[in-house]
């Protein structure tokens, strides 16, 4: 593999941060972004695409959840590998339409990928593999929804059993918010709150081994201080300075492998990227959820400390070689990302904001601004459109040079429509999470699988 041409499928800031560390493989030759918004676009005007190029309107007009437009799309280009970002692509089915193709694929089957889209068949997964999680009950109406939150008592976990773009979750102790939610899902996992900081780890799997990526944290709630409403993520940052050193060891051991073979012995091989969403509670480690790609905003701190190759190691996974594949190299230092959303977000976001400033063209030494909601008005500026509009990722010697080095570039902003919090990885920088106690075996007497509801309702 000298000349590699990938096609990433998708529009946001994974996709942006993904293309980002693909251009970075030495391996990799060109990298494209459909239908991309004008931070990749800049990507491909550099391999030489071009606005009324007849590749460049089908490249910016992809419909990612259209697995033929994907093909063509991809052969026109000459790609050798396809990534797949998005979940909504990967639970449609376009994963498999591209494999059908004969194309090097990144991304699980929709079978797989329904680890991700429906709550209860990851339960049913990790029940039949021992992962440890949460105590569940499958609710598809308002009266087995209220029978739940009354067995668990507060504070209520109630999440939407489909796809969510991440926010698809309530935390509360408000029964009446709790009950209001799974009235707006339908069919929801009511499940008992999990005590303990929150990590995500993330594996690359080809179906019958992963490779684990350095574990990441992330932050949820909208404002400072974790409070306010949940949202698909306001910042990120790796490596976790407090985590137990035994962490990704168990994790791979109890959780990813498990699932991993569980799939396979199901004849639904998972190849992709295994997002475990895990909390180190009292009790020991459990798994709070699921996904079936890339995190976001995770990715975006994640990857810049990637020394091996992503173009390489992406398509060994695609070709079911990686155990032919070496350990993972990674940079020392730590990474962050500091989303900037529009105001409204998560509600209903402001659109058309102007973003502008110094920092925005010329960032700051270790510093890369990643787009994800942006387009441009008809005068070519750039604005928002979107809620998660751009990401800040930088990189320092420890996190609070990272922190530093994110929030000077924010200041070097001009987008008054734009919000972000400011403590992202404040207490981990100030080292005020943990100790955490080594992760170690789980205790048997935890419950570690799902009450299955759909035999016995509550």
């Amino acid at each position: 593999m000298t000349d590699l041409t990938v096609l990433v499928v998708g529009s946001g800031g994974r996709e942006h941060a993904l293309a980002s560390a693909l251009a970075r493989d030495p391996k990799v030759a060109r990298v494209h972004v459909g239908p991309g918004n004008p931070g990749t676009w800049r990507l491909s005007q550099r391999y030489g695409l071009r606005p009324g190029d007849p590749v460049w309107d089908q490249l910016v007009g992809l419909d990612p959840l259209d697995g033929a437009a994907v093909v063509a799309l991809a052969r026109q280009l000459g790609a050798g590998l396809v990534v797949v970002g998005p979940e909504a692509p990967l639970v449609a089915g376009v994963a498999d339409q591209v494999r059908q193709a004969g194309l090097a694929c990144f991304g699980p089957s929709a079978e797989a990928a329904r680890l991700e889209g429906s709550k209860q068949f990851a339960k049913q997964i990790m029940a039949a593999a021992g992962v440890p999680t949460a105590r569940s009950y499958y609710c598809v109406d308002q009266a087995e929804a209220a029978q739940a939150l009354d067995l668990f008592g507060p504070p209520y976990v109630v999440k939407n059993d489909g796809l969510a773009s991440g926010k698809g979750v309530v935390v509360t102790s408000d029964r009446s918010q709790a009950l209001a939610h799974a009235a707006v899902c339908g069919q929801v996992v009511i499940e008992e709150y999990l005590d303990g900081p929150e990590v995500s780890l993330f594996a690359i799997s080809d179906g019958r081994q992963a490779l684990p990526l350095i574990p990441a944290q992330d932050f949820k709630r909208v404002q400072d201080g974790d409070a306010g409403p949940n949202t698909g993520g306001m910042g990120a940052y790796a490596p976790l300075p407090w985590a137990p050193p035994d962490l990704v060891a168990v994790t791979m051991s109890r959780v990813i492998e498990p699932t991993i073979a569980e799939l396979a012995n199901r004849g639904t091989p998972f190849a992709g990227l295994l997002y475990a969403g895990l909390a180190l509670t009292s009790r020991g480690l459990r798994v709070v959820e699921f996904n079936a790609r890339f995190g976001d905003p995770e990715t975006q701190a994640i990857l810049p400390l990637l020394r091996t190759g992503l173009g390489q190691l992406l398509l060994a996974a695609a070709e079911g070689r990686l155990d032919r594949f070496g350990p993972l190299s990674w940079a020392e230092g730590a990474s962050l990302t500091v989303v900037l959303a529009a105001q409204g977000y998560p509600g209903r976001p402001a659109s058309g904001g102007l973003i502008a400033g110094p920092a925005l063209t010329q960032p700051p030494p270790g510093v890369e601004i990643i787009q994800a909601g942006t387009a441009l008005d008809r005068d070519g500026r750039l604005v928002a459109a979107g809620g998660r509009v751009l990401d800040v990722v930088a990189r320092g010697a420890d996190l609070a040079g990272a922190r530093a080095a994110a929030y000077a570039a924010i200041a070097g902003l001009d987008a008054p429509s734009l919000f972000c919090r400011s403590d992202i990885a404040l207490r981990a920088a100030q080292g005020l999470i943990g100790p955490v106690r080594p992760v170690g075996p789980v205790d048997p007497a935890s419950p570690v699988g799902p009450t299955d509801l759909g035999e016995d309702r509550p």
